[in-house]
């Protein structure tokens, strides 16, 4: 008997010849190589000897007919689960690398939530409304991808970082619910979560306040989770403040799947003569429950991890809480045994535990803590891809100052309402202005974020000029907008979601890329097809535009 593997998007059949019955078909085996295309007529029978572990495996088919339809070079890399193909290689022959089972299962999985969200949305009255591509340049947020105008010699078009105009626009038209999955584009660096261009699940209310559209949404999470992992979430998820969130854990979006938030130990330890605890603007740290067994070569390792120019923490301290009460630090010289119990009890430590400190400046260091404790969550096991936290960060500030323009940004966008208690603060304090922003973060996973949005023009024309903007910039960039203000803008919201990070957070991949039919790398090519590359100086020329590049 000879055997072959047939394939196609379902999976694997095996084909069976008797060689001795059947040799001119067992001649064209013969011919047969790998990803070779073929047409088959056969018998589909039970097989003696049944494979398991795949869905066909109980059947074969005894053939009777092979039609060779089309060879194959030898592919590149093999196309099988575990490939021996490098990432950048699978990418040049991304088309070869989607014959992939993984590939294929990660790709079938984003078609099911799109029609998951699809059918969720339609339900609720929500409108899918295609907005345009080609829309206007503005200066703020991330870098615009730019396109020339043939016909408008010197001015151009920009791809949309979002449909954000749009939909508060149609919201303006009446079109009460409105919904999108659209592609969206930013010129910006890239990382394992962001791509040039990528799709965003895009959503507008009308008439509705923070907690309908929390609500709305915590319920299309709910049903994704659901139908597509299987994953009953009941409670309502809980809601953390943006400044909480930053002193408890060092970041807008926190992974709660455990514990070991932040402990301030700032005005406990210092003037003790320890000059690195007593220089410093914020002490504080974290509790690793039964760690106290840390070995020397493990600490080091943690001491060289915050030293990471990522990190940025000039060194770490540690106490070790052993199981007979004893403490081992490494600050026994400044501290005694007596003052490092009274750091245990207010980190709420027990025997057995590991207390890790860093110090320094408050900002960079509630980052480097935070880095540490997802490591330390990493180490101890404690970050299941199984288990899934929800939970919602509220009260965003509204805006950013940066020294090096001296002036204010939004910190989402010039769209986003004030929290109403806040709006007197516009005129006197504008950086204690709270906006009425939310995150859905799941797992440290920023998966999407909105607001309610400005919907008077007065107020609108305020937050230019909090902004910097003078009215002829206003008026330049988003007159349109501040115009339509003043026909009847109802209250709206809305918030956006990655869905190349939803997708790749059900599928329990750490990168985008591998969601993606044809992702970019690192460096925002696409090695399959070489895009970015040079156009002809004909069309150049159409466009009105030189080359000019500096060495």
């Amino acid at each position: 008997m000879t055997f072959i593997d047939l394939r196609d998007r379902y999976g694997i059949t095996q084909l069976a010849i008797n060689t001795d019955e059947q040799q001119e078909l067992s001649r064209q085996t013969r011919e047969l190589g790998r990803e070779f295309v073929i047409q088959v007529v056969g018998t589909v029978k039970e097989r003696s000897s049944k494979n398991m572990k795949i869905p066909t495996g109980e059947i074969e088919i005894i053939l009777s007919q092979l039609t060779i339809l089309n060879k194959s070079a030898l592919p590149p890399f093999t196309i099988e689960d575990e490939t021996d193909g490098g990432e950048e290689l699978r990418m040049k022959y991304r088309y070869l690398d989607l014959r992939r089972n993984p590939v294929r299962r990660n790709l079938e999985l984003r078609h099911r939530m799109g029609i998951e969200i699809r059918n969720y949305m339609n339900d609720r009255g929500f409108l899918d409304v295609e907005t345009p591509v080609l829309i206007k340049s503005t200066p703020e947020g991330a870098r615009d991808f730019v396109v020339p105008s043939r016909v408008h010699a010197g001015q151009f078009y920009a791809l949309p970082q979002s449909p954000q105009v749009f939909k508060q626009l149609l919201m303006v038209a009446g079109y009460d619910r409105y919904f999108q999955i659209v592609k969206c584009f930013r010129d910006e660096d890239l990382r394992a979560d962001r791509q040039p261009e990528f799709t965003q699940i895009d959503c507008e209310m009308a008439f509705v306040d923070r907690d309908d559209v929390l609500a709305t949404f915590e319920g299309l999470t709910k049903h994704l989770f659901k139908v597509i992992r299987q994953v009953e979430m009941t409670e309502a998820f809980p809601r953390l403040s943006y400044a909480d969130a930053m002193e408890l854990y060092g970041s807008d979006k926190p992974d709660i799947r455990f514990g070991m938030t932040f402990k301030v130990l700032t005005e406990l330890v210092q003037g003790k003569g320890f000059k690195v605890f007593d220089e410093a603007e914020y002490i504080g740290g974290i509790c690793a429950e039964g760690m106290a067994d840390y070995s020397r070569k493990d600490l080091d390792k943690l001491t060289d991890f915050v030293r990471r120019p990522q990190v940025g923490a000039q060194g770490l301290v540690y106490v070790k809480y052993n199981e007979d009460g004893s403490f081992k630090s490494s600050v026994d010289k400044f501290f005694d045994a007596e003052q490092l119990k009274v750091w245990a009890d207010s980190m709420g430590a027990k025997p057995g535990d590991l207390l890790l400190i860093l110090a320094g400046n408050k900002k960079k260091t509630l980052n480097a803590l935070s880095e540490l404790r997802l490591e330390m969550g990493n180490r101890m096991g404690l970050r299941d891809k199984n288990v899934f936290a929800p939970l919602w960060v509220v009260d965003f500030p509204l805006l950013e100052w940066e020294e090096e323009s001296q002036r204010f940004y939004a910190m989402h966008h010039p769209f986003t309402s004030p929290v109403k208690d806040d709006l007197e603060l516009l005129n006197s304090d504008p950086a204690k202005v709270r906006a009425d922003a939310y995150d859905l973060v799941i797992n440290g996973v920023e998966l999407g974020g909105g607001s309610i949005r400005i919907h008077n023009d007065g107020l609108q024309k305020r937050m230019f000029e909090v902004l910097g903007f003078t009215d002829e910039e206003a008026q330049e960039q988003f007159g349109f907008l501040m115009n339509a203000f003043k026909y009847g803008a109802p209250p709206h919201g809305g918030i956006a979601f990655g869905f190349d990070r939803w997708a790749s957070l059900m599928a329990g991949l750490d990168s985008i890329r591998d969601v993606i039919a044809f992702p970019k790398n690192n460096a925002a090519r696409d090695v399959m097809i070489d895009s970015p590359s040079p156009i002809h100086l004909n069309q150049l020329d159409e466009l009105n535009l030189k080359l000019n590049i500096k060495e």
